[in-house]
């Protein structure tokens, strides 16, 4: 399944924004991947991940979908995430969140 972003309240979105020194943007994509791959997509209720870095390298925004919420909380209560997640604190701040898109306009 690809990602797509749609209207709808049948996938939750999961939002994470992650601040990072421009030395360690790609070290933090890195494990970011490596978790994302060995971790995440064998969880139940995960559709997609896509990771946005930016120019400035700064940033690292994590577009995910889940199932539902359920999931997505589910995920942050797994005992592989919740040992993950120091790794991630080490190298960026993050803030978080979950919702449904509610609007989508495109050509």
């Amino acid at each position: 399944m690809n990602t797509t972003i749609a209207v709808t309240k049948e996938v939750t979105a999961l939002i994470n924004i992650l601040t990072v020194e421009p030395e360690n943007q790609q070290k933090l994509i890195k494990l970011l991947r490596d978790n994302t791959e060995g971790v995440v997509t064998k969880l139940d209720g995960w559709i997609s991940t896509s990771f946005i870095a930016a120019e400035d390298q700064r940033h690292v925004v994590i577009y995910s979908q889940w199932r539902d919420l359920a999931s997505a909380e589910a995920m942050r209560a797994n005992p592989d995430m919740v040992a993950y997640f120091p790794r991630i604190v080490a190298l960026a701040a993050f803030d978080s969140f979950a919702g449904h898109v509610v609007y989508n306009h495109h050509a």
